[in-house]
């Protein structure tokens, strides 16, 4: 059985496998087709949204190095997310006009290059380099979700988009 440490916190491990076990998740999840609700797609982007707002409201407002960071993650992940979209396989019934999507691999792998991007820029900014580049560990962890926002948004975009052209053309043949 596994001993909390004495400060009280989860063990070091637990650190690295919960996130592990959740990537394994979407990897298995994605690796199958799944329906794509068109009239559902804004649901995922708007959840993140709202927790994005909350979590930035219990913050301060980041300073000038802070909204350069932001706005490079939100950047970054609209550029990543639209990429990821750009790797799914749409297909469409002809009969029943139900459209399936399943995300590539190179889909999947981008999604642990975000979590294996995330720990190394921890460890690096654990290590001193936030206080030298002048942001809070607060500012950083805002980017990140900013990153999030990016990526599910821009992809749920591109995916309205795909989806809506291959129903307009399913529906016309």
């Amino acid at each position: 059985m596994a001993q909390i440490p004495a400060g009280g916190g989860a063990p070091a491990y637990l650190t690295y496998l919960i996130p592990l076990v959740v990537i394994g998740i979407v990897i298995l999840r994605n690796s199958r087709e799944r329906r794509i609700r068109i009239e559902r797609l804004w649901i995922a982007p708007a959840i993140i949204m709202l927790m994005t707002i909350v979590a930035f409201s219990a913050n301060p407002p980041p300073g000038p190095v802070g909204l350069g960071l932001d706005l490079a993650a939100v950047c970054v992940g609209g550029l990543l997310g639209w990429w990821r979209a750009r790797a799914s396989t749409f297909t469409i019934d002809p009969a029943t006009h139900v459209i399936t999507s399943k995300v590539s691999p190179w889909g999947m792998l981008l999604i642990l290059g975000i979590f294996a991007l995330r720990y190394v820029l921890r460890s690096v900014m654990a290590g001193g380099a936030a206080s030298a580049m002048h942001v809070t560990a607060a500012e950083l962890t805002d980017s990140f979700l900013l990153l999030a926002v990016g990526v599910v948004s821009a992809q749920r975009i591109e995916w309205l988009i795909r989806a809506r052209k291959l129903l307009a053309e399913a529906r016309a043949a």
